[in-house]
């Protein structure tokens, strides 16, 4: 029935920035791509914060469009919260996705009210045109967390105040969450939903995540059933049809509370049929195979695929090839439809057109033909070295066996230590062909804009690799005091390889570090907000949090990126060995961290710009790596 797509984290890893006419290309990606199902999550904090009252609550169920600016009275203001205790709950524009969660609160806000402004102009165009196509939108709902200034208006309310998440400490987590039989739960609940409701009309599809990485206060199952069922009254209070769309991700992130009794009881606390449950990360650990296919719950079977939006050529092809077809034929099962819900957009475009592909399938493609089928349509000519080399990447790096998690953990963006992962799931020597024969196609398909961004990608992996080389010449040369092998990987490392990757990428739009903070300049409507937002976008590929709490969890491939933050990591890293050696004093990790943290850091206050037009000839410099690199 479904084919679903977004998560919401990529609300925040891709989408913070975008403005109608990058939705529009989207929303018209999705319909291409029969997406049938799909979450429209723009504007909620402007409903939080402004709704109106009087002649609007007269309008039809099914009315889209501004609500009168003249008359604003708002949901946290309805409820006596003053402006400052919401100024200290909204999170910035790049981590809004982790408040809307429960996850964070202020951490790089406020959100200026122009901000609300344009996000509710987009909301009113992304559900018209979503539905204008068929789709079916899913709004958010209420599921429970709460400003503390609740709790000055409201002092006798029972609210709980949940542990901190990630590394973050209670400056920035620790969010409070409304005891479900509080009364208040409810006021609170239906009082939002109506009011968002009356905004954007209603396809009676509602999302909340109560428990999304956070452990719930108590374990005993007929809580946990008073939680699901009070988050399912406040959504029909507001709407007698609802349906809760919940992602199953808590449940594989925390198996040891969610046992089988915990599962059961939360998912019971709503009628049967009145739930759709993501299967989020189905292609690597599937929940519905030990909950009795959520004990009667439907759900969609979903692949993640992606965390952070990170770039590197990565996916699970076999197992996305089989995984849909299992789960329909496991015993009662209830799964209605299949998803794609990575962190992040923007890469590895085949693994997605892969799993479109089976939404519409009976049984397992034969992937090899498929591959070479896909290089055809994607280049707009038939090549046999280019389906070549996708047949090799195919049976390669697409093809991560067993419980695959796909967080670039390359030296490349990552801290330099002495104690770095260089393990790969495939044979390195099929990328470095798989360039090979790109390169060799490109006189016959040089002028196909996705030839370009492909061996832009695959040559960025082939650097990737050569990285971790590099890095291993290092470490070994430092543990054996090999001062001059040191000086040598060491400078070819950070003088050649480093800058030659970062002018491959700033050759191709889609890999530059200026149309990021650019587009992030370009929502705001004053120059304080905009370095406000180009400071929300450097912090979260970089330290995503005020002091690396996060630390390049989102990491990122891009020109400009790999030149002024991992490439001065390296230098540093490669001169303090060096000294080490020079004066025979032991290298210390902790110490390095710190003086890396002031370069980290640097990088995010730099107040330089970067282009947002690429430079340079992609073929050109490809091959000159090639020529230079190529083992």
């Amino acid at each position: 029935r479904y084919r679903y797509y977004q998560n919401v984290c990529a609300q925040s890893y891709s989408f913070a920035w975008w403005d109608w006419a990058r939705w529009e290309r989207e929303i018209d990606w999705m319909a291409l791509s029969g997406i049938n199902l799909a979450p429209a999550f723009a504007g909620q904090e402007a409903v939080w914060q402004r709704v109106s009252t009087g002649a609007e609550g007269r309008r039809g169920p099914g009315a889209v469009g501004p609500t009168d600016p003249r008359r604003p009275a708002q949901v946290y203001r309805n409820l006596g919260l003053n402006q400052s205790e919401i100024d200290k709950y909204f999170t910035g524009p790049a981590f809004l996705a982790w408040n809307r969660m429960g996850n964070l609160h202020r951490w790089a806000g406020p959100l200026p009210p122009t901000w609300h402004l344009k996000q509710l102009y987009l909301q009113y165009r992304i559900v018209e045109r979503m539905r204008s196509l068929g789709m079916t939108t899913v709004l958010p709902a209420f599921a429970g967390h709460v400003p503390q200034g609740i709790l000055r208006v409201f002092p006798r309310v029972n609210a709980t105040r949940l542990g901190h998440w990630s590394h973050f400490d209670c400056t920035y987590s620790c969010t409070y969450l409304l005891d479900p039989e509080d009364p208040m739960f409810q006021v609170i609940g239906t009082l939002f939903l109506k009011e968002l409701i009356k905004e954007f009309g209603t396809d009676h599809v509602y999302s909340a995540d109560t428990f999304n990485e956070m452990t719930p206060v108590s374990s005993d199952p007929a809580y946990l059933s008073r939680v699901s069922s009070a988050v399912f009254s406040s959504m029909t209070g507001a709407d007698p049809k609802a349906l809760w769309l919940m992602q199953g991700w808590l449940f594989q992130h925390q198996p040891d509370f969610w046992q089988p009794a915990q599962v059961r009881a939360l998912l019971h606390g709503v009628p049967l049929g009145r739930m759709i449950v993501l299967d989020l990360f189905a292609e690597s650990k599937p929940v519905y195979q030990w909950t009795e296919s959520f004990y009667g719950q439907p759900f969609i079977w979903c692949m993640l695929h992606n965390f952070g939006g990170n770039h590197g050529l990565f996916g699970t092809v076999e197992a996305i090839n089989h995984g849909p077809f299992a789960a329909r034929r496991f015993p009662n099962s209830t799964m209605v439809g299949t998803g794609l819900v990575p962190e992040g957009i923007e890469q590895n475009d085949m693994v997605y057109e892969l799993m479109n592909e089976l939404g519409w399938r009976q049984e397992p493609l034969d992937l090899p033909s498929w591959v070479t089928r896909y290089a055809e349509r994607r280049y707009g000519a038939a090549n046999a070295a280019a389906a070549g080399a996708w047949r090799l990447l195919l049976r390669s790096v697409y093809n991560c066996t067993g419980v695959c998690v796909n967080h670039n953990r390359s030296p490349l963006v990552r801290r330099p230590s002495l104690r770095m992962d260089t393990e790969l799931w495939y044979n390195a020597s099929d990328v470095y062909e798989a360039w090979r024969l790109l390169l060799s196609a490109g006189a016959e398909l040089g002028s196909s804009p996705t030839f370009l961004y492909d061996l832009v990608d695959v040559t960025r992996q082939a650097a990737q690799q050569l990285v971790s080389d590099y890095y291993l010449s290092i470490r070994q040369a430092f543990q054996s005091h090999a001062l001059p092998e040191l000086l040598t990987a060491g400078g070819v490392l950070v003088y050649d390889l480093l800058p030659e990757l970062d002018s491959l990428l700033s050759s191709h739009r889609l890999f530059l570090l200026g149309r990021w903070l650019e587009s992030a300049r370009a929502t705001a409507t004053s120059d304080r907000e905009a370095e406000q937002y180009e400071l929300n976008a450097r912090n979260q590929v970089t330290l995503w949090g005020p002091s690396g709490n996060i630390l390049d969890y989102a990491n990122k491939q891009l020109g400009g990126l790999v030149l002024d933050y991992y490439a001065v990591r390296w230098s540093l890293f490669v001169s303090v060995l060096v000294e080490s050696l020079n004066s025979g004093r032991p290298f210390h990790q902790d110490q390095f961290n710190q003086a890396v943290f002031q370069v980290e850091r640097g990088f995010i206050y730099n107040k330089k710009r970067y282009p947002a037009v690429p430079a340079g000839d992609t073929l050109e410099i490809s091959r000159k790596l090639f020529l230079k690199y190529y083992p």
